[in-house]
């Protein structure tokens, strides 16, 4: 059974979930990028793939099924291989869960103006006030969007926060993988 709280809706839900599973893996992990079907629709047409998801039959007919896609390549950055993907219609959304230095508002002023993409990622390794983060970003065909982020000082399931609008960039990279 999942320690993943009960949210608002199926998309939370979903975004918790995968950020659940992220976690019982540790840190240091490479990018995941999961497809979201929708669970009832999967029990109907699929019934061998949700029995071996472990559905069963579970009466929430409004959830979403994160299923875990193959491994994302690392010899490409990942805008440009989110670029690449056009999923099938029986999947309602995606999402993609990644590891990230990040920095503080307070530490913005103080980037260098002449670094390159790979200095400056050396500079913000080297800061003194980066934090490690987790981002857990999905996103729904008809736009509706949800994001986790866990930072590893404070990596318990009581210390994520959610939020639609946390990881806006991401979140319109995923969001094209929709569009036509």
């Amino acid at each position: 059974m999942s320690n993943t709280p009960m949210a608002a809706n199926p998309l939370t839900r979903a975004v918790l979930e995968i950020d659940e599973y992220a976690s019982g893996l540790g840190w240091d992990q490479p990018a995941r990028l999961f497809a979201l079907v929708d669970t009832a629709q999967l029990r109907a047409q699929e019934p061998a793939l949700a029995a071996q998801l472990g559905l069963g039959d579970e009466p929430d007919a409004a959830g979403l099924t994160p299923i875990e896609q193959d491994e994302i390549p690392t010899d490409k950055p990942l805008d440009e291989f989110l670029g690449t993907i056009a999923w099938p219609e029986a999947v309602a959304g995606c999402a993609l869960t990644v590891e990230r230095l990040m920095l503080p508002p307070t530490a913005e002023a103080q980037v260098p103006d002449d670094l390159d993409e790979a200095a400056l990622a050396k500079w913000v390794a080297r800061h003194p006030e980066r934090q490690e983060v987790r981002m857990t970003v999905a996103v729904l065909r008809d736009g509706a969007r949800d994001a986790a982020l866990r930072l590893r000082e404070k990596d318990s399931p009581t210390e994520v926060l959610t939020g639609s609008e946390l990881v806006p960039g991401l979140a319109e990279a995923l969001a094209a993988t929709f569009a036509d």
